[in-house]
């Protein structure tokens, strides 16, 4: 995520907003506005309805600033609002991905090189129920510990853990035997 330092640029411009200085909040948009993109971009895999997403998150981070409680770090709180807004304006819209199936079939012909295997896997992640999905996306794309994932998606560490299991069992099924860690081991 970020460094000890950042944290502290984060509480001290949320500290100025809270005090009436909204112009601090542009030090907050400018650290967080590219990770906030990607995790948006990761979530729909559209990146114009990603940076949508992620000014609507900024947006509600603004109105519940005075909710943050200081307790935790300010990139947990600040993860946790934007999956919320992400998730909720995501349910009201349906995005298309491509199935795993008709990748399988343009490329079968081919030979996978890292860049093929990398876009299938990507592919079979979006096309997991949601509840899978963004526990994948935050745990391996975002590179979260499961503290940090149970945070963000306000859920229990063992759901997390749950959750990861439960996905990696239904990418198995999907992804060509060429990528499945297991059929490489036998």
């Amino acid at each position: 995520m970020r460094a000890a330092g950042d944290d502290e640029a984060d509480r001290e411009d949320a500290r100025r907003v809270l005090a009436g200085d909204t112009d601090a909040f542009a030090g907050i948009v400018r650290r967080w506005q590219a990770p906030l993109v990607t995790l948006a971009y990761r979530l729909c895999r559209d990146r114009h309805r990603a940076e949508d997403l992620a000014q609507l998150a900024f947006v509600k981070v603004f109105r519940c600033l005075k909710q943050w409680r200081g307790e935790a770090a300010f990139a947990s709180w600040l993860f946790a609002v934007a999956y919320s807004v992400y998730r909720s304006e995501l349910r009201r819209r349906w995005f298309a991905f491509r199935s795993v199936e008709d990748v399988q079939e343009d490329r079968r012909a081919a030979e996978l090189d890292a860049l093929d295997r990398a876009a299938l896997v990507r592919d079979a992640v979006a096309r997991l129920p949601p509840t899978y999905r963004d526990v994948m996306v935050l745990f391996y794309f975002h590179e979260m510990d499961v503290a940090q994932t149970a945070r963000t998606m306000l859920i229990a560490e063992g759901t997390v853990k749950a959750r990861l299991h439960r996905a990696r069992a239904l990418l198995r099924k999907r992804l060509p035997s060429e990528l499945d860690p297991g059929a490489r081991d036998e």
